[in-house]
Order: C-alpha cells, then sequence, then structure tokens
C-alpha cells in the first residue's frame, strides 16, 4: 500500500500526497451489495481524488428478495432490474466485463476487456452455484437462487396444479437462510390464490435443526407458520441428490422423498476465478481478518459471501464489512481516524405469506455464540422492508445519493 501515502516518507507515516492521491486506484470486483457500498462510500468521501472501477460480469442489480417476487407473479423481471449504466458517480466507473484472472500478489485483474492493475484490490464476487454437485439438480429439479431461476419458475409455477413440492437445500452454507422458509410459505399462498392448495402438499427440507439457528424466537414463529400453512417440515436434513425417473429427492440418510417439483437451494462454491487465483483455503473461501476484511495479501480485502468471516452469506453482512473496509480506506487516505472493528450485525426481513413481514436482527461476532432477537410480523415491517430497498436504490443509483445511518 506504498502508493497510498507520502512518497518522500516510502512506505513509512507522512502527510498524504494529493498528486499520487488522484491516482490511486482502487479495484472492486464484483457489484452486489458489497461491491455497491464500498465504491458509493469511496465516491461520497473522496470523488474525483481517487480512481474507483468497479467490475461485474452482469448489466444489471437485482434484489435478492425480488428474485421471490418474479418467481411467485408479484412483480416482472423488468420492473426490479437496476442497471448499472446508470451508475455516474465522481470518481467511479463501471465496467461490464467477465473476470478471467486474479493476481492477488501483484494486485492484477485480467477481463475480457483487458488488465486492470489496483492500489487496492477488493474482492466481492460472491458465491456461485454448483448445481452437478447434486446429481439430478440440474435435470430433475429447479434451483430459485439465481434471477434466470427465478424466471423459469416463474413460468413453470402456473402448470403446477397438483403433487408434491418439495423446497430443500443442497447444502449449507448458502445465501441469505430465510429465503427457504420464505419460498415454501408464500409457495403455499400462490397456490391458495389459484384455488388449487388442497391439491398439493408441500414439504420444506433443510439441513439446519431448525429455521434460523441463532434465533429461537425467530424459528419458532417459521414452524409455527409452516404448521398453520400445511407444510411439511423436515428439519437436520440435506437433499443430496434427484432421481428425476423415478421423482425421489434423496436425503443424507439415504431416505427418499416424492416429489412432483423440485425448488431447490444449490450448493454454493467461491467462484472459479477466486479458487484459480489462490485466495481460498480449505473451506473454499477466502480467509481473511474478521475485524479489517483483509486478507493474506497486502492491499487485497475480501467482503462478502466469498469471504470466510463467520456471519451469514447475505446482503446486509455484505454492506457492513463494505463499510468497514471503505472507512479504513478513507481515513488512511485523508489521515483520519480508523474505524472500529467489523461488528457482524444485521437484520433480515423475513416474508411469512400473507402479506405478513417479520424482521430478525443477528449478532454474530459479539459474544460467545451467535444471537438473534425476533421482531413478530406488522405492518410497519412491510414498510421499513420497503424502504431498506428503496433507499439503497436511491443511494447506489442516482447521482445524488442519499446518506444511510
Amino acid at each position: 500500500m506504498c502508493s497510498l501515502v507520502s512518497r518522500s516518507t516510502g512506505c513509512g507515516v507522512g502527510e498524504v500526497d494529493y498528486d499520487r492521491l488522484m491516482k490511486t486506484r482502487v479495484v472492486v470486483l464484483g457489484a452486489g451489495f458489497g461491491g455497491l457500498e464500498l465504491a458509493t462510500m469511496l465516491s461520497e468521501a473522496l470523488g474525483d481524488d481517487v480512481d474507483v472501477t468497479l467490475i461485474d460480469k452482469n448489466d444489471a442489480f437485482v434484489f435478492g428478495y425480488s428474485k421471490l417476487d418474479v418467481m411467485f407473479g408479484r412483480t416482472t423481471l423488468d420492473a426490479v432490474r437496476l442497471e448499472y449504466r446508470d451508475i455516474a458517480k465522481p470518481g467511479l466507473r463501471f465496467l461490464q466485463q467477465t473476470i478471467t484472472a486474479i493476481d492477488p500478489d501483484a494486485r492484477r485483474v485480467t477481463t475480457d476487456g483487458g488488465v486492470h492493475e489496483a492500489d487496492v484490490l477488493v474482492v466481492a464476487l460472491g458465491a456461485d452455484y454448483d448445481l452437478h454437485a447434486t446429481p439430478g439438480l440440474a435435470e430433475g429439479g429447479n434451483e430459485f437462487y439465481s434471477v434466470g431461476g427465478a424466471v423459469r419458475l416463474g413460468e413453470l409455477l402456473p402448470t403446477f396444479s397438483e403433487g408434491r413440492a418439495i423446497v430443500g437445500v443442497c447444502g449449507a452454507p448458502f445465501k441469505c437462510p430465510p429465503a427457504p422458509s420464505e419460498a415454501a410459505l408464500l409457495l403455499h399462498d400462490y397456490l391458495s390464490a389459484r384455488g388449487v392448495r388442497d391439491d398439493c402438499e408441500i414439504s420444506f427440507v433443510i439441513p439446519f435443526g431448525s429455521p434460523i439457528p441463532p434465533s429461537p424466537d425467530t424459528s419458532r414463529a417459521l414452524v409455527a407458520a409452516f404448521a398453520e400453512s400445511d407444510i411439511e417440515f423436515v428439519p437436520g436434513r440435506r437433499v443430496s441428490s434427484l432421481d428425476p425417473a423415478r421423482g425421489v429427492a434423496v436425503l443424507e440418510d439415504d431416505s427418499e422423498m416424492p416429489y412432483d417439483l423440485f425448488l431447490g437451494v444449490p450448493k454454493h462454491r467461491a467462484p472459479n476465478v477466486v479458487v484459480a487465483s489462490g485466495m481460498t483455503e480449505e473451506d473454499g473461501y477466502v480467509p481473511v481478518n474478521p475485524r479489517t476484511l483483509e486478507t493474506r495479501f497486502p492491499g487485497v480485502y475480501a467482503i462478502g459471501d466469498v469471504a470466510t468471516i463467520g456471519v451469514p452469506k447475505a446482503g446486509v453482512f455484505s454492506e457492513g464489512a463494505a463499510r468497514v473496509v471503505a472507512a479504513s480506506l478513507i481515513a488512511r487516505l485523508l489521515r483520519g481516524e480508523q474505524p472500529g472493528a467489523y461488528d457482524g450485525l444485521g437484520s433480515c426481513y423475513i416474508e411469512f405469506g400473507a402479506g405478513r413481514v417479520g424482521r430478525v436482527d443477528v449478532d454474530f461476532l459479539s459474544g460467545p455464540k451467535p444471537t438473534g432477537t425476533f421482531h413478530e410480523p406488522s405492518g410497519a415491517l412491510v414498510a421499513e422492508k420497503r424502504h431498506f430497498g428503496s433507499s439503497r436504490r436511491a443511494r447506489w443509483f442516482a447521482s445524488d445519493p442519499i446518506t444511510l445511518s
């Protein structure tokens, strides 16, 4: 990180050289919650005095919860796509390119559009979905975690009018732990609205012993909602394979469940380009300092789902990590006070069906074990969830973003 301090003092402590500051290059890989928040904070604080390059292979951002809305016909994909080309912020440029190689030692990134050299490199590429890790899933099931998968299920669900639907988790950890519970409850609503619920069964299979392990109160509320909606809850078991020919889901204990429609949460893994970079370790993800999000490579950070830090793979935690990294970089460049350590706090909104929204506030890092506080569904939380999305849309994509507290 020598390039971030005065040339007259080498890599030691000294005054910031603003001529050099204007040339500082921050390259952010991935434009999800973490990448967007990080880039926005740097632009707000430093403007044209820093060169931030945000790279993503996609042309638009979609909130995770919007995939469920698309799948169940509550909105259209066009209505929830936020085009990256609309980002217009000082000091920030977005490039739609596919990353083909990462050299963390040199802080060099190769894409299908060229080579990018960085003074600071932030890897925020999330986790990919490995359908082939679960035999039969690609051929005989459907996943609803990708945008494409949600769109395909939106086209398929109107044709499902009888039989058993299984919402099944194929591996852990996985993004947004409440999402499969929400999918099961919203499927109940969807089939009820179509008048075919009595002809359908719904089962929910998850490898955890409870829907939301850090929060017993949240888990009890969800289990009660499953019972109220006549959804079979099968905890503590993972879907290990599908047999499409027989229409059977095989669980990790070798028990079998017949299905007519399978809605799967595929096994997650770090993107191949990250694994090939040598940044990952035994668990397949990038280890980081849990306080600062720094990797073992100088000047290289990893935030969000691609990193191992002890928090869930969810957008709100990626955003929180991004704020710590951004604040640290801003303080280093402007000789301000360094921020506190990443706190591992986050809140997740949970759809309980019938238009009800609850919330769980989770603390993963401050105590000996994670804890969660449940807020029962209410109209206020419906509005709060709506504001959560609209505020970030304005912050990340408007040219004059609002500031989050």
